[in-house]
């Protein structure tokens, strides 16, 4: 089919020379599957006592798994499907097209697919996505409206989401009122359209390989075909499709400045071989020049901005092939300031 990426190609060497190694030694074929904490955010517009306990709720999810599941909220049946439509139909242009300059008039790296660096099955994706900065969405050319309107229609609906829940998630964390409208808005964030073809391979290689999101929060939105899979408790989980759930789960940065309060779960997703899944993505973020320092003592993770964050990672990657993360941010115990906190000071 003149759509599909050619992984075959780009990782024949891999597979051919892999002699059974991949992820089949990293992936329980017995993993058991997890229903998230499913919340209902109707109860947010009750009384009192129902209000306090679906927001403990949430704050509970997102500290003991780094997910949890939303129903009721606010965004149509209807809408999703539409836009899952139109997410099949820009996925079945030919791959020439969708990956040349200029396509849909976005940014070039907009279209991503594989691991064209993988030195192992273990570093191989197979999936293809539409990563897009909000702004960037009125670019889409008309020629693509319904796609344009489509995807404005849920990054409309999805914002005011992310934004509720992430107040919520802030109340104990002695953070101004303030901070994310200062620092966050749907200009600053991020939306991502996935494809994950099927896959001959799908025992060997991941769909996408494990990672953290670096963002405050991430809302899924995601097919039944399932696939996702968490690290819970130092073991693998797969988490069960609700076709009625939004999943929601926790980044880097709140980790970050909730003191390790919430966890920001690493997270994969497995292909199949008979089928393709589809979801999407948003993810909460903030300015480039945003500060992400916790206000609760004693800090776990050194102040640092957001740029310098993306910088840091993009720096691991390309000499380690992953993302390192917080852990790059943590403050020394013993000693003198560090060198990268001395460095953050020097910069304002």
């Amino acid at each position: 089919m003149d759509y599909e990426p050619p992984f075959l190609e780009i990782y024949k060497h891999l597979l051919q020379n892999s002699h059974g190694v991949g992820v089949n030694d990293i992936r329980n074929d017995k993993t058991e599957c997890c229903e998230l904490p499913l919340i209902d955010l109707s109860r947010l517009s009750l009384d009192h006592v129902e209000r306090e306990e679906c927001m403990e709720e949430i704050r509970g999810g997102a500290r003991t798994w780094g997910f949890f599941q939303v129903v009721n909220h606010g965004v149509s049946q209807e809408l999703l499907q539409n836009l899952r439509h139109e997410q099949m139909e820009v996925f079945r242009n030919p791959f020439s097209t969708k990956s040349g300059e200029n396509f849909l008039n976005l940014p070039a790296r907009s279209y991503r697919w594989g691991n064209r660096s993988a030195r192992d099955l273990s570093q191989i994706s197979w999936s293809e996505a539409f990563h897009m900065f909000l702004p960037d969405i009125a670019r889409i050319e008309d020629q693509h409206q319904s796609l344009r309107s489509s995807i404005e229609a849920f990054a409309s609906a999805v914002a005011p989401l992310a934004e509720s829940l992430v107040q919520i998630l802030a109340q104990k964390l002695n953070i101004k009122i303030s901070y994310f409208q200062e620092n966050c808005s749907a200009n600053t964030s991020f939306l991502r359209l996935n494809r994950y073809p099927r896959c001959p391979f799908h025992s060997r290689v991941f769909g996408l390989l494990p990672h953290t999101d670096s963002s405050f929060l991430t809302v899924v939105n995601q097919d039944q075909i399932g696939g996702l899979q968490l690290m819970k408790d130092g073991k693998w989980v797969s988490v069960k499709p609700n076709p009625q759930a939004l999943v929601v789960n926790i980044g880097d940065l709140f980790q970050a400045v909730s003191n390790g309060m919430y966890r920001s779960a690493k997270h994969r997703v497995v292909g199949a071989e008979k089928v393709e899944r589809f979801s999407v993505a948003y993810f909460y973020n903030p300015r480039k020049d945003a500060v992400i320092e916790s206000h609760m003592m004693p800090a776990v993770y050194r102040r640092f901005t957001f740029g310098e964050y993306r910088e840091q990672i993009e720096k691991d990657v390309k000499e380690t092939g992953d993302k390192v993360g917080l852990p790059r941010f943590l403050l020394k115990r013993h000693g003198h300031n560090d060198t990268p906190r001395n460095k953050f000071y020097h910069q304002k």
